[in-house]
């Protein structure tokens, strides 16, 4: 046993696996004390706010010192940064859509440099006009054009701000609360209410990070339990079947081939949809999976035995009197058991996918109850997070399903390369 174990963590497929599933069970183990509450929580009003830092803009004005600098450039930064790319693409439409239909203006896009803020804008408010119509263009193309015109009148205002606050007696805006200068600068550390988020949110104002780490350790658990059902099912059938022989494996072929028949996926979602959405919990969703996967298990283990059954030591033990369940459990399952080990590995890979493959087409968990990641990319598809350019709603959850999937497939296949002859190093 000392000799495997060591063969096993030298093998450098099954290390490199077993170190990246390790990093996510740290992940899921000790974000949760730094980040602690309810992942489902909506701490934004926004859908989709981008990852970054946020300090509270009230909280900066009553900060206890605020520092002037002059930086270089701050003013063409503060500019540059008014104009969005959207406006940017906005203004060359236009330019090349006036240049198209006015006679003896001639504007290509090669002489439009949209990074030149300045030149933009003076091309801009040279040819523009709210009184043009150009052909073909709608009402609402019009309309947005002429938001963009009132938008740039005051882009190069950087005069102080004054805030004032309520006078509760008069009811008027006319206390003076603070002035803003356009060098003033306070540290971050002193405003009241910062918030680092990592990844954003979602599309419900969610924190994405701690709704990940969350999604993570459900989806971990459902692959665990559905891992060991399917596993726990097809190993006892396998045995019964590949040792007894006859009609008992009659009937546990027939059955395994009329499952093999139908498409598990298939009476997966059946199943699932049957529940219905309210009794639809993660650990249900997890036992569902278990009992629609132990074919290809139950099938392997049989041959495996078929293979172990009349061997020397399984032939010894008949003849010294040996019960059945004592021959199977001593003589054979120990010769069995890297491979079942190497089963369960993918039955739990193979399960995290079934929920995800399930969550997306909404039969998976309620959503009211955990996150999972197959519910996560649900709602990013539901809520368009592709569209509107909200990467960090998808992306990170699809690359931690491949990570996941990738580092247990690699520990699968270590294994292999060491129980196996035939691909032995």
């Amino acid at each position: 046993m000392k000799n495997q174990l060591r063969q096993v963590f030298r093998s450098g497929k099954f290390l490199t696996g077993f170190i990246m599933f390790c990093a996510i069970l740290l992940l899921v183990m000790i974000y949760p004390l730094f980040n602690p509450g309810n992942p489902l929580a909506m701490i934004g009003y926004n859908s989709f706010i981008p990852p970054g830092t946020y300090f509270s803009l009230y909280d900066s004005l009553d900060t206890p010192q605020v520092y002037t600098l002059r930086l270089d450039g701050a003013d063409d930064v503060r500019i540059d940064r008014k104009l969005t790319p959207a406006d940017r693409e906005a203004i060359v439409e236009w330019l090349l859509l006036y240049s198209g239909h006015e006679e003896g203006v001639d504007i290509s896009e090669e002489d439009i440099d949209v990074d030149d803020t300045e030149a933009l804008l003076e091309l801009w408010w040279e040819h523009y006009s709210s009184e043009i119509r150009i052909p073909g263009m709608t009402i609402a193309d019009r309309r947005a054009y002429g938001r963009l015109d009132r938008k740039l009148e005051g882009i190069f205002y950087i005069e102080d701000l004054h805030v004032f606050s309520l006078d509760p007696e008069s009811e008027e805006y006319d206390v003076l609360h603070a002035k803003v200068s356009n060098t003033d600068y306070v540290n971050v550390n002193d405003v009241a209410n910062t918030r680092r988020l990592v990844l954003g949110t979602d599309n419900f104002g969610r924190d994405m990070l701690k709704q990940l780490v969350a999604a993570i350790a459900t989806s971990l658990r459902i692959g665990l339990i559905a891992g060991v059902i399917a596993t726990a099912i097809g190993l006892v059938l396998g045995l019964l079947a590949g040792y007894i022989g006859g009609i008992i494996d009659d009937i546990i072929m027939f059955f395994s081939n009329l499952f093999t028949v139908i498409p598990s996926f298939v009476l997966l979602i059946l199943i699932s949809f049957s529940i219905g959405q309210g009794a639809r919990s993660a650990t249900t969703v997890a036992v569902v999976i278990g009992l629609t996967a132990w074919v290809w298990t139950t099938r392997s283990v049989r041959s495996q035995v078929l293979s172990l059954r009349n061997r020397d030591h399984v032939n010894l033990s008949k003849l010294s009197g040996h019960s059945m369940p004592r021959i199977i459990i001593t003589d054979i399952l120990p010769y069995i058991a890297s491979y079942v080990v190497m089963a369960l590995i993918l039955q739990i890979s193979t399960a995290i996918l079934a929920e995800a493959g399930l969550s997306m087409l909404g039969l998976g968990p309620k959503t009211t109850e955990v996150p999972t990641l197959g519910l996560m990319m649900n709602w990013a598809m539901n809520y368009q997070a592709h569209l509107s350019g909200a990467w960090w709603a998808y992306y990170p959850v699809v690359l931690v399903i491949a990570v996941i999937s990738f580092s247990l497939n690699l520990m699968n296949t270590g294994l292999d390369q060491i129980f196996n002859p035939q691909l032995r190093e």
